[in-house]
């Protein structure tokens, strides 16, 4: 599969969105405006599937005192939350900028077929909100990155795994 990018600045390519696109991302900014007052950070994310809005989220690190407070999990947390499940298949996230690391891995985890932003994550870096030290890390050897990681006690943690994998009626994710 070729992936087509806006070979000026390396970012997807450029195509028409439709009105509802539009109206969706533009809940997204005013999110993002609105929250800056309540004592939130720039950011704010919609989540919709076959043209209706299913949940929506603000930036609540601070007022929350919850780093994985981010728009797109609040908004993951609240879509889970009314649709009663932990999948969002065909759903489509607009979020006012790029996701950083954390929000990218869990909108795979939710399963989200689409996302859509405005900002970019290098518009993010210019005021101070750069993720880029975490995909600096990711590429590193555990021994070499800034947060220690040290392995231990796999033989006994393996009694979970085990267990869950005899077990015949998990739900499955």
């Amino acid at each position: 599969m070729e992936c087509k990018t806006d070979k000026q600045n390396g970012l997807p390519e450029i195509k028409d969105f439709s009105e509802e696109d539009r109206q969706f991302m533009q809940m997204a900014i005013d999110l993002s405006i609105a929250n800056i007052d309540e004592g939130g950070g720039p950011f704010g994310a919609v989540i919709a599937r076959g043209g209706q809005l299913i949940a929506a989220g603000a930036n609540r690190v601070v007022p929350n005192n919850d780093p994985t407070a981010h728009a797109e999990v609040v908004a993951i947390r609240n879509a889970c939350k009314e649709l009663k499940t932990f999948d969002l298949s065909g759903c489509t996230v607009y979020t006012s900028c790029e996701p950083c690391p954390m929000c990218l891995s869990a909108l795979y985890w939710a399963g989200i077929k689409r996302i859509c932003y405005a900002n970019t994550k290098r518009d993010a870096a210019a005021i101070d909100f750069d993720d880029s030290f975490i995909y600096d890390q990711l590429r590193l050897d555990y021994d070499c990155r800034s947060i220690h990681c040290e392995h231990f006690m796999r033989d006994e943690a393996m009694a979970a795994f085990r267990k869950w994998d005899a077990k015949v009626d998990k739900d499955e994710y």
